[in-house]
């Protein structure tokens, strides 16, 4: 069976605004041309695959049922728009949480790459074929970590770890999700 390339999209600051610890469905609000860059990886037969990091959940913040929430509307707002996300994974842990059973170290939390790695082994995806995209040195390293390409999305209303000239080894730095998508599909043709 042939393997399948993906496009793993971090949350916040790369599909939708990047609201601190987004609890509720009504806080959901698209990025420019986020919807743009997801339908050409569908249009290029990518599958999309949402990871994100939620300690929200660990701190007591929100729950996982707020979070299923949030991720089913956004899953109905991009289907409207016909930019479909395949899959969503989500850590819910942090070491500092107050929820006891979220309180842990754990490997599914970026920039670990346990999230990609489950995804591939569902979804048969190809890693060394697929791009890891997001607006963190988390997001960068995950990628990498699995062996993915990686871009980078720079967001000037959210710190990042790095300075300009050095963007933590992502194989692009782009200003959205749109670009990020023109320019890795445009290497592979």
């Amino acid at each position: 069976m042939k393997k399948k390339k993906a496009a793993f999209l971090d949350r916040d600051g790369t599909i939708v605004v990047h609201t601190p610890y987004l609890s509720s469905p009504e806080q959901l609000k698209l990025l420019p041309h986020a919807v743009e860059g997801i339908r050409l990886f569908k249009d290029n037969d990518y599958l999309i695959i949402v990871v994100t990091n939620q300690s929200g959940i660990a701190r007591g913040y929100f729950d996982e049922q707020s979070l299923i929430q949030i991720h089913e509307k956004l899953k109905k707002i991009l289907i409207r728009e016909k930019a479909e996300v395949d899959a969503f994974y989500y850590c819910p842990h942090h070491a500092e949480g107050v929820v006891e059973q979220y309180s842990v170290h754990c490997d599914c939390r970026k920039p670990r790459p346990k999230m990609l790695f489950d995804a591939a082994q569902q979804y048969n995806i190809d890693l060394s074929q697929s791009i890891m995209i997001g607006d963190s040195l988390a997001d960068i390293r995950a990628g990498k970590e699995a062996g993915c390409k990686s871009a980078l999305i720079r967001n000037p209303n959210h710190e990042q770890e790095a300075d300009p000239d050095a963007p933590f080894g992502a194989d692009y730095v782009v200003k959205d999700l749109l670009e990020a998508a023109r320019l890795f599909i445009g290497k592979k043709e």
